[in-house]
């Protein structure tokens, strides 16, 4: 009989041994570049090199290479290669004391896509000049704004206006000036002709603020700028003799309906008689009349002209209904390019406050 081990009274582990954890020690990062590039504060991503300027209160404000720049970018915007938010956190000032369809609604949606609050103010809450003093409004109303844009009458209360101010200033209407309009329209020009260079421009009817802001592009942009008026419709020669004085155009101002359109690449025209001078709409008629833009008219341009008007159109007064519904129109074109254009300007005038 084989003798019994004594027990020890302790239990025993059985089983596979255990494996050690292997442990993966990570390599060192490369050496970070000495200088690194600092990444640019949230959205500015897509602006503009920004402009010279303050304000804008005339397209002469901005540089010849702004002005290009300015509608370059613009296209971009409108094409969805850009959407920087420079007006993020910041409030806009829209001060209107005349009304409007195009410029307001343009303005309140080129603040709201670059990412801030409009603020529409009409003449019964700010009265420049009489409730308070022009400078006083500018002063408080750059503590809490980061932009105003104005619509009114006089050009030298918006300029006064912006001499005060302490953020960007833009006009968007005077009775002397018109300029985020006449930026459209070339934005346009360069979407429908390939271009904006060198261009034929007849512009039929009243000397009026329009005109004004086209004779200041042509201190910019070489064209033949070419005005059909009347005698008694004429414009203010002072701004015209400027932008001659500048030698980038050539400027021509006719009594002749057909001398004006002979071969241009742009046949334009506006309301005869604008706002505030509607006591003035049944002379103006009889004064401007054979200027009107029609079917006949027409034919004198180039084939491939197109037609624009800054609306709001007087059927059948200044153009007809066959001309403004017709294939060489681009009115509506102009009327949505004004948000374009606009949200450029406002992002030019931003890009270097930030």
């Amino acid at each position: 009989m084989t003798p019994m081990k004594k027990s020890t009274g302790k239990k025993t582990k059985s089983g596979p041994a255990k494996k050690t954890a292997k442990v993966f020690k990570s390599k060192p990062s490369p050496k970070a570049a000495s200088s690194p590039k600092k990444s640019r504060p949230a959205g500015l991503t897509g602006m503009p090199a920004g402009v010279g300027a303050k304000d804008f209160l005339r397209i002469t404000d901005f540089t010849t290479q702004e002005v290009r720049a300015t509608i370059d970018w613009a296209i971009r915007w409108k094409a969805g290669k850009v959407a920087p938010r420079p007006m993020a956190d910041k409030a806009a000032g829209l001060i209107f004391h005349k009304p409007s369809l195009r410029t307001r609604q343009s303005f309140e949606t080129a603040v709201f896509r670059l990412g801030g609050h409009p603020m529409f103010i009409t003449d019964k809450e700010i009265q420049l000049g009489v409730r308070e003093s022009i400078h006083d409004v500018a002063k408080v109303m750059s503590r809490y704004l980061g932009l105003i844009v104005i619509r009114t009458f006089s050009q030298a209360d918006v300029e006064e206006l912006a001499r005060h101010a302490t953020v960007p200033v833009i006009n968007a209407l005077t009775d002397a000036h018109h300029p985020c309009q006449i930026l459209g329209d070339i934005m346009t020009a360069q979407e429908h002709l390939g271009r904006i260079d060198n261009l034929s421009i007849a512009f039929l009817g009243d000397g009026n603020n329009v005109f004004h802001s086209w004779a200041d592009l042509a201190a910019r942009i070489p064209m033949d700028l070419r005005l059909g008026t009347s005698p008694s419709t004429m414009p203010d020669l002072a701004v015209v003799e400027e932008a001659r004085r500048n030698q980038t155009s050539k400027i021509l101002i006719t009594h002749d309906p057909v001398e004006a359109v002979r071969g241009a690449d742009i046949i334009y025209t506006d309301v005869w008689a604008s706002m505030g001078q509607k006591d003035q709409a049944a002379a103006k008629a009889g004064q401007l009349a054979p200027f009107q833009v029609n079917a006949g008219l027409l034919k004198h341009a180039k084939p491939s002209a197109i037609v624009q008007h800054c609306l709001p159109a007087e059927r059948g007064r200044e153009i007809t209904d066959e001309v403004i519904d017709g294939p060489k129109s681009v009115v509506f074109d102009e009327a949505e390019n004004r948000l374009w254009i606009q949200g450029a300007v406002i992002a030019q005038l931003l890009a270097k406050r930030r």
